[in-house]
């Protein structure tokens, strides 16, 4: 049974920092993209970052640019999302997701944690 389990969210203030872990098990990832969304309240769901398993080209939306960085350890199986500065606006359920190299959507998805900012 695959399973993505996101931790590391919480209040912060507006410029502080906070990690985020996805820890992946249940299949091998080798194959697979790994994905950070984000999900404000009265918005869709918006794609944050993005690193596959085997190798090390990142991905990011515009809005974390120079801010947010992506990464993992692959004998933990687990993807980080290393937040800073951060803003009122990247107030979100945070989401990890999966996706193999041959599927035009993301498979599997965890359950989310919230990140909150206050000003």
């Amino acid at each position: 049974q695959v399973q993505l389990v996101e931790s590391g969210g919480g209040l912060v203030q507006a410029g502080g920092s906070l990690r985020l872990s996805c820890a992946a098990s249940g299949r091998t990832f080798s194959n697979y993209r790994m994905g950070w969304f984000r999900q404000a309240p009265g918005k869709e769901r918006e794609f944050v970052a993005a690193i596959p398993w085997s190798g090390s080209t990142t991905d990011y939306t515009d809005s974390v640019k120079g801010r947010f960085t992506v990464s993992k350890t692959n004998a933990k199986s687990t993807v980080y999302l290393q937040m800073n500065s951060l803003k009122p606006e990247d107030t979100a359920v945070y989401y990890c997701a999966a996706r193999h190299y041959t599927s035009h959507q993301y498979d599997y998805w965890g359950q989310g944690t919230q990140v909150t900012v206050s000003s």
